[in-house]
């Protein structure tokens, strides 16, 4: 931990207050071991802050958390966004078991934000979604999915039919959906939304 502090020119005392713990928080746990394992939402805070993985920080190899990038895509629910490419904005950490009952695989999946309300009620402007990239096939029940038409990236809810994939708004004020070659990018599995 230490090591990690100095090498970002970073105080210990600094790094508790970013926790919102008094000043010498993490200088008792490096030099007393006091507490002796810190807290998981604290250890995953200071993971993503110092770009390593939880075990360096105490976290058990079983335990650690699932980390997924969080991409600079912002997934239009309405006409379209048109992006150059993909910048990573940071990571957050999704738990282990969540991810394992996803289905997720590390290096297959991503945080995107929503811009729009052609899908509301069920996702609105500014939500926070994690796309598996690894599912691009749509069956006939047809899921959520963000895809690409033309240069404009969507989430939309997309089915396979006889004449090949319906892609639809949810919300039946928005705007037609543009028409196109439509690439598959990945399904929305989850929904990380802050309560309103």
């Amino acid at each position: 931990m230490r090591a990690l502090a100095n090498a970002r020119g970073d105080s210990l005392s600094a790094l508790s207050a970013m926790l919102g713990r008094n000043a010498a928080y993490l200088q008792q746990f490096v030099a007393r071991g006091s507490p002796r394992r810190l807290d998981p939402g604290d250890r995953r805070r200071l993971a993503d802050y110092f770009g390593v993985d939880e075990i360096e920080l105490g976290a058990d190899a079983g335990r650690a958390a699932f980390t997924l990038p969080r991409l600079d895509v912002a997934a239009s629910a309405g006409p379209g966004a048109f992006v150059d490419g993909e910048v990573m904005l940071g990571a957050a950490a999704l738990d282990p078991a969540l991810a394992a009952r996803l289905g997720l695989v590390e290096g297959q999946a991503a945080i995107v934000r929503v811009r729009g309300d052609s899908m509301e009620p069920g996702l609105i402007d500014g939500d926070l979604i994690v796309v598996d990239r690894a599912r691009r096939s749509p069956d006939a029940r047809g899921g959520v999915f963000v895809v690409r038409i033309d240069d404009a990236v969507m989430v939309k809810r997309v089915a396979r039919g006889r004449d090949g994939l319906s892609v639809v708004s949810d919300n039946p004020a928005a705007p037609p959906v543009p028409v196109g070659p439509v690439a598959v990018i990945g399904r929305v599995v989850w929904l990380m939304r802050a309560p309103r």
